[in-house]
């Protein structure tokens, strides 16, 4: 598939948001700073909350969600791709933030230690039907230790925030199938794909397995980690791929569908956008750039994006 390159010299852009008007809001999980892409490809910042944005969306109240990991440290690889090392240096701590788009005020509506729970490494965000939200916490490494985490969901108000699936190993890219009966997420190391069943909003089957709760859906060969990801209108799941490059479309039955290939190893997430959600955003990390192609099949409706504002 052919690709147009709408933003470069990004600093490790993640969590792609396509606006009503046609631009893109992302993170620059580097600079601290969340930046909005125009059509025409200029860009301009729209907040600055520092430590480390990464996963965001649009909340019932019009306004941005992100999910803050505190911070990386990073290499400068020779071949020319920034790549993520560890905890930074002056961490800041695993938050939630809410953004207001007009001003760029940000607040801290969750952090670490609220409501008894552990935040480490907030990564990637989705909303649900009932105005509430889960996120993965993707946790920290450092030299010979890596931290446990877990799966939350939280009220958008403020009021309410749950670890609801304990551990996890290390999960990344989050989101619900197209009628919000399963919740899907992302391992990174292990390279698996998880599928759990929510039986109440906030709530999953707790049912223990071989591998504990959930169930593990899709897990491939070779060298390469999974990290956020989209689910298309029909339901498969897009699953931005570290490593080989590119996106993984796996089915709700675990089955690949497509690989469509990019050309970064820190291929990292994926949203779509348009009249028709036919046009993919992918951010490619690595190498600084936002890109869109058109996809296959339409993307999935989110929840509030049209309320943004």
């Amino acid at each position: 598939m052919t690709f147009e390159t709408l933003a470069s010299g990004l600093r490790f852009p993640e969590g792609p948001v396509a606006m009503p008007d046609g631009s893109v809001i992302l993170v620059e999980i580097a600079a601290g700073r969340i930046t909005r892409v125009r059509p025409d490809g200029s860009t301009e910042t729209v907040a600055e909350p520092g430590g480390g944005p990464n996963g965001l969306a649009i909340g019932p109240d019009g306004k941005l969600y992100c999910c803050n990991n505190g911070g990386f440290n990073y290499i400068d690889h020779p071949a020319g791709l920034l790549i993520p090392h560890g905890q930074a240096d002056d961490y800041s701590g695993g938050r939630i933030e809410r953004i207001d788009l007009a001003t760029g005020a940000v607040e801290v509506l969750y952090k670490d230690g609220d409501f008894g729970c552990v935040l480490r490494g907030p990564n990637d965000i989705v909303f649900d039907a009932h105005g509430g939200f889960w996120f993965t916490d993707h946790g920290k490494n450092r030299d010979r230790e890596r931290d446990i985490t877990g799966i939350f969901y939280a009220k958008a108000d403020g009021s309410h925030l749950e670890e609801v699936v304990f551990p996890s190993e290390n999960p990344n890219g989050i989101g619900l199938s197209p009628d919000g009966k399963r919740l899907y997420a992302a391992e990174t190391y292990t390279c698996r794909l998880m599928a759990f069943d929510v039986t109440t909003p906030g709530k999953v089957d707790q049912t223990p397995g071989l591998a504990g709760t959930g169930i593990p859906l899709y897990r491939p060969a070779g060298y390469k980690f999974f990290d956020s990801l989209g689910v298309e209108a029909c339901g498969n799941i897009c699953v931005a791929t570290i490593g080989e490059s590119g996106i993984s479309v796996i089915s709700p039955a675990g089955a690949l569908i497509e690989f469509i290939a990019t050309p970064d190893p820190f291929t990292t997430n994926i949203c779509w956008g348009g009249p028709d959600l036919r046009t993919a955003y992918i951010t490619l990390s690595g190498t600084g750039r936002l890109i869109s192609m058109e996809w296959p099949r339409p993307g999935l409706a989110l929840a509030y994006c049209a309320r943004a504002r």
